[in-house]
């Protein structure tokens, strides 16, 4: 029988810059899941899944006030041959299959959309491009639902492309049948005053395959929920995220991974870069494993690299296990500032300081990017952490 492994890596260094906690117990594993906005009570600040979050930001998105305008969004779907894009109405029977909402948000999300976004790669066919969704924010306020079905054997990559501005609170489902192997990019790259909230559901089949890559920089508040669930045994999930926080941003990622059939995997990697006053990261890691969920393997990992003073990083990693006989579980969570001895190798060599932070937080990110496989969004992604580096060492 293999033992859980509880790494615990609690740190606050000068100045409350970063805070990082961690738990065996998972404290969000009993939060409530309704379709119906009226299941849940407005929340106030207090409660353990919003205490992070500034609900004054969230623009009414929480408390019924946000009325959707005809100006939120537009969505544009770039699909290769075989792809089935339609827009359907809310009595859809594939609406809703990959998970509940579990808080007021997604739930008024559900509740508020009038057209749903179905896409759909038919069993056994293998894509040899991506599908690509592009969420434009024009100025308003939008509610959406986005579902993307692959059938057995099915494989496709999916880039989901979120720039302008908008209050968007969104839901978005990925099914995935038996065998299947489905890679999602979602970037976050929205101009600075646009909120976005969403809840990203995977049900991964037996023995399919669910890559997600979680990629944020812009937007004044962007809180994302991505969780998955299996459908079988054999499936695997990995889960990867990259953030970069500036000043006065809040960007927060609750990720739960619900082991609730045996002999699945999964394995969660975020890392966050963080610069300027007021500039506040949360990353909450919950994993379930589920007693019926014997043969379960998995690891949680979240980094946060504080550029400046004045930021902040809440870290928390969750295990909870309900069954003993499992190949491994652990998880581990490291915040801190430039590696001294890294900046001192680099410089020794003659590399002038600056260029030297430049090169070490482009390797700290590098390793991630190169694992999404499209190359312009990695190339796109790079560029981006370029220049948000040419910002902090201006």
């Amino acid at each position: 029988m293999a033992e859980a492994q509880n790494i615990p890596v609690g740190s606050t260094t000068a100045g409350q810059i970063a805070v990082a906690a961690e738990s065996t117990v998972a404290t969000r594993m009993s939060a409530p899941a309704s379709f119906d906005v009226a299941d849940f009570p407005v929340p106030h600040g207090r409660e353990e899944e919003w205490r992070f979050t500034p609900l004054e930001r969230l623009r009414g998105l929480h408390d019924g006030t946000a009325v959707a305008t005809g100006d939120g969004v537009k969505v544009d779907v770039e699909a290769p041959e075989g792809v089935v894009v339609e827009t359907v109405g809310r009595d859809d029977a594939r609406i809703g299959r990959a998970g509940t909402p579990v808080d007021r948000v997604a739930a008024q999300a559900y509740s508020a959309f009038e057209k749903a976004g179905v896409i759909t790669v038919p069993k056994e066919t293998v894509l040899t491009e991506p599908i690509r969704i592009a969420v434009h924010g024009e100025g308003g306020t939008a509610y959406a639902h986005q579902v993307v079905e692959l059938g057995a054997f099915a494989e496709a990559v999916v880039v989901i492309d979120h720039t302008g501005d908008a209050v968007l609170a969104a839901n978005v489902d990925y099914v995935l049948g038996d065998g299947a192997k489905l890679t999602v990019v979602s970037v976050q790259d929205w101009d600075d005053k646009a909120v976005h909230v969403g809840q990203h559901n995977a049900l991964v089949g037996r023995d399919a395959t669910f890559k997600s890559f979680v990629v944020t920089f812009g937007g004044d508040l962007v809180r994302l929920h991505p969780r998955v669930a299996y459908a079988g045994p054999g499936g695997e999930a990995e889960l990867f995220g990259l953030y970069f926080t500036d000043a006065g941003q809040h960007q927060e990622h609750r990720l739960l991974v619900d082991h609730n059939v045996p002999h699945c995997k999964s394995n969660a990697v975020y890392k966050g870069a963080l610069q300027g006053d007021d500039a506040h990261a949360v990353w909450i890691g919950d994993v379930l494993i589920e007693a019926a969920a014997e043969g379960t393997d998995t690891y949680e990992m979240n980094r946060n690299l504080v550029l400046t003073d004045g930021a902040r990083v809440d870290s928390v990693p969750n295990l909870e296990i309900e069954t003993g006989e499992i190949v491994g579980a652990g998880h581990a969570s490291a915040t801190g500032r430039f590696d001294d001895e890294q900046l001192f190798y680099l410089m020794a060599r003659g590399i002038p300081e600056l260029d030297a932070r430049r090169l070490v937080v482009h390797g700290f990110f590098a390793e991630l990017v190169q694992q999404i496989g499209v190359a312009d969004i990695e190339e796109r992604l790079l560029a981006k952490i370029a220049q948000e580096l040419e910002a902090s060492v201006a």
